[in-house]
Parts: structure tokens; C-alpha cells; sequence
């Protein structure tokens, strides 16, 4: 069966330091939609750079130098007049730590709805942003745990508590897409398992794309798979395609654990 591509990249190249260090090569690749998708590789191979073009996070860092094309439903999103707020509304990014707000559990998830004014004025906007924050804890797992202390500061919740209301405030922008970075190294394993079993759930609804360290992880969730090496796509495809019967000689090395 064919998947219907999500996301495009065309001819992607990435340099840092101002052209000293060539971080992509000439990606080409089609990330399917509603998968989970899991980049994989030796550290510094490039998997986080590939992630973080995918909703232009890497032009926070100025002496970055992008070419290429990144096609999101079709539409390039690396063009100078692309709208970069709704760009990073569309596609979430739950980054290796999380990093809560300094406010209430509740603040956390309404935040980002507030400030796209995605509710409605008033009484009736009250009500409606209380069964959305509901709505989105009750997705990444967290309600039952904090319902009855909704109004205390976020920073009181243990780390991994804290990276499913990251992922609760990222969900209640309403992305079509989420990115995950490492999300659960940070975490104690019980926690992990809590963020893989809301991923597994998700990707029904999102198409999802995550970068892992850890081949275990890659194999337990991914549905497509990418690994990566010194910058370049050597292999991708459908992960029990890719895991059973690899194509490359790098990849069968990397799967053997000789690198």
C-alpha cells in the first residue's frame, strides 16, 4: 500500500557557521501522514537538524544557511513569505526536556490558545477553555493526575508529569503535526512509557515524526523509519522493511551495533 506523503523535502541542505560546517546533504525524502515516523542514527549525524527544519526552528540560530524545499501539504514553508507563527502552530515540537511555563498546570495548556484567540470572549470563552484544558490533559494521559490541583504552578509536577503538559500545551494549538526530539531521554523509564503508549494513541489524529537515540524505542514505535548517517539519508522506509531485510551495508552495521 502506498502512504500518502505528509511532508515533502526536496534538495534540503544545511550549513553552520556561516558555511563551515555542512550539517544536511541534499535531502530528498516523503514522511508519510498519520505514521509515526522515526528518524534514527549515531549521535551528531544530523537526525535533530533534520527535525527542527521541518518547522524552521534552525533559523533561530543566525550564521544557519538553509536551501532546499520543505513541502507541507504541498505548500514549501521555507519561502520568505511563509507566516512563521502558524508554521509552528501547525507543527508541534516536544523538545528532550521539557519546559514548562511559569504559571499553573492550567495556564500551561490555555496559553497558547489565548494567544492564537482560538476561544471565544467572556463567560462562554471560560467554559469552553475549561473543557479544552480538560480535553487536552485527559489526550496526553495527565488529568486524572492533576485535575484537583489544576490552579498550582506547573514547575510542583515531576519531569515526567512535566513533559506530558508540554505535550498537552502543544496538542491545544491544534497542530497537524508533531515532532518529537529525544522527548522521553530525560525521563525515567515508567515515564517514557507513559509518552510512548499518548504517541502510539496520537497518531491516529497526527502524523508524527521522532527523532531516537535508542533502536528499542525506534522498533517499538515507529511505523516508517530514516537513518541517518554524517548527514545524509542513507536508508528510509517502512520500519519492518528497513529492521528485517536493510538494503545498505551501513544500515546492517548500524542495526548489528558495529557502530
Amino acid at each position: 500500500m502506498e502512504l500518502e506523503p505528509h511532508i515533502q523535502i526536496r534538495n534540503l541542505r544545511v550549513e553552520y557557521d556561516r558555511g563551515e560546517h555542512l550539517a544536511l546533504k541534499d535531502i530528498n525524502l516523503d514522511i508519510p501522514k498519520n505514521q509515526i515516523t522515526a528518524i534514527m542514527g549515531p549521535s551528531g549525524c544530523g537526525k535533530t537538524t533534520l527535525l527542527k527544519s521541518l518547522n524552521r526552528f534552525l533559523e533561530l540560530n543566525g550564521s544557519t544557511s538553509i536551501s532546499g524545499q520543505v513541502l507541507v501539504d504541498g505548500e514549501d514553508i521555507q519561502t520568505p513569505g511563509a507566516d512563521v507563527t502558524e508554521i509552528r502552530k501547525r507543527i508541534g515540537l516536544l523538545a528532550q526536556r521539557p519546559y514548562p511555563l511559569p504559571m499553573s498546570i492550567y495556564d500551561n495548556v490555555a496559553y497558547g490558545m489565548r494567544i492564537h484567540r482560538m476561544m471565544p470572549s467572556g463567560r462562554k470563552g471560560k467554559r469552553v477553555t475549561d473543557e479544552k484544558v480538560q480535553q487536552y490533559l485527559e489526550m496526553a494521559g495527565l488529568w486524572d493526575e492533576v485535575k484537583d490541583r489544576l490552579h498550582k504552578p506547573a514547575s510542583g509536577l515531576s519531569i515526567g508529569q512535566q513533559q506530558r503538559l508540554c505535550l498537552a500545551r502543544g496538542l491545544a494549538v491544534e497542530p497537524e503535526i508533531l515532532l518529537g526530539d529525544e522527548p522521553t531521554s530525560a525521563l525515567d523509564p515508567i515515564s517514557a512509557q507513559h509518552i510512548e503508549k499518548r504517541l502510539l494513541e496520537l497518531k491516529d489524529r497526527y502524523t508524527i515524526v521522532l527523532v531516537t537515540h535508542v533502536l528499542r524505542q525506534a522498533k517499538r514505535l515507529g511505523d516508517y523509519v530514516i537513518f541517518m548517517y554524517l548527514g545524509e539519508v542513507v536508508e528510509c522506509g517502512p520500519a519492518h522493511e528497513v529492521f528485517d531485510h536493510p538494503k545498505k551495508e551501513r544500515t546492517r552495521a548500524y542495526l548489528e551495533g558495529l557502530f
